[in-house]
């Protein structure tokens, strides 16, 4: 299947302000590419691409006076199928973990597993290690919060999640991913598109979506404790410890966001062939 996907992202400015921006699309995604996948401006400014330390790619550039949009429209193909499910994947022990997986079992800024532990362990230490293991974490995180937009709060960690018992997605995320980290289980946090494929739509506006991976039998495997059932159709934007690491923006001195709008729809494959795609809603 063929997905379309992109934004379109306004920042106002009263001054010169950097700027960092991860809003590209992951390299383990770009061999799907089925257009170019570029980010551009309404403004002349200069935009500089680096990889970071997880392997995400950024973009450095500087707002100017008057603030700028960003843009990006691209079509990326997908296998169209479900979350992949594996439940007979173990769980290694600490000892045998790949050395670049162990900072996925380590607390962070929004991950404080230092007050989770105990909880973790009374309510999973019983639950067979690996794929059960998270699967039972998934369902807890899913039930124990409330979803909403009024619940968003960019200070809260997974401890504070699991006490007011309310949050977003990246809410459900964070919390998740502590648990787990408790368990001895790395995981990460993932930013990216998940468009309502599969599903009925969904009467709110499109946004991106935080989701979480976790290191079972030697591989990753996504796992989204918002919505606990498998779906189709992710595009993996960055990954790190939280939010922290793959923050969408990160303004050095004074940028507000005043114009925010997501788009991620399926295509038939012939708008491609033809040259000629829909328009974004």
């Amino acid at each position: 299947m063929l997905i379309r996907a992109g934004y379109d992202l306004t920042f106002a400015a009263d001054m010169p302000t950097p700027m960092v921006a991860m809003l590209n699309l992951h390299p383990s995604r770009r061999a799907d590419l089925r257009t170019e996948h570029r980010i551009v401006a309404d403004r002349p400014v200069t935009m500089e691409d680096f990889v970071d330390g997880f392997g995400n790619v950024c973009t450095r550039l500087v707002v100017p006076v008057g603030g700028i949009t960003l843009s990006c429209d691209f079509v990326i193909a997908d296998c169209g199928e479900p979350d992949r499910q594996s439940p007979q994947a173990d769980q290694h022990t600490p000892d045998l973990l790949p050395p670049e997986v162990l900072p996925f079992l380590l607390g962070s800024r929004y991950c404080d597993t230092d007050r989770l532990s105990d909880t973790a362990w009374y309510l999973f230490g019983g639950i067979e290690p690996g794929w059960a293991r998270v699967q039972a974490i998934v369902d807890y995180t899913h039930a124990q919060l409330t979803y909403g937009y009024q619940y968003a709060r960019a200070t809260r960690t997974a401890w504070e999640a699991n006490g007011e018992r309310v949050g977003v997605c990246r809410d459900f995320a964070h919390l998740a991913v502590a648990l787990c980290r408790c368990m001895n289980i790395p995981a990460r946090y993932c930013s990216g598109y998940l468009g309502d494929i599969g599903i009925p739509p969904v009467d709110i506006a499109m946004d991106f979506h935080a989701w979480f991976e976790v290191y079972l039998d030697g591989a990753w495997h996504s796992f989204d404790a918002r919505h606990r059932v498998p779906r189709i159709g992710r595009i993996l934007m960055a990954c790190g410890r939280d939010a922290a690491d793959v923050a969408l923006t990160t303004a050095f001195g004074p940028a507000w966001l005043t114009g925010f709008h997501v788009h991620t729809d399926e295509i038939k494959e012939s708008a491609t062939k033809s040259g000629t795609l829909p328009l974004a809603a």
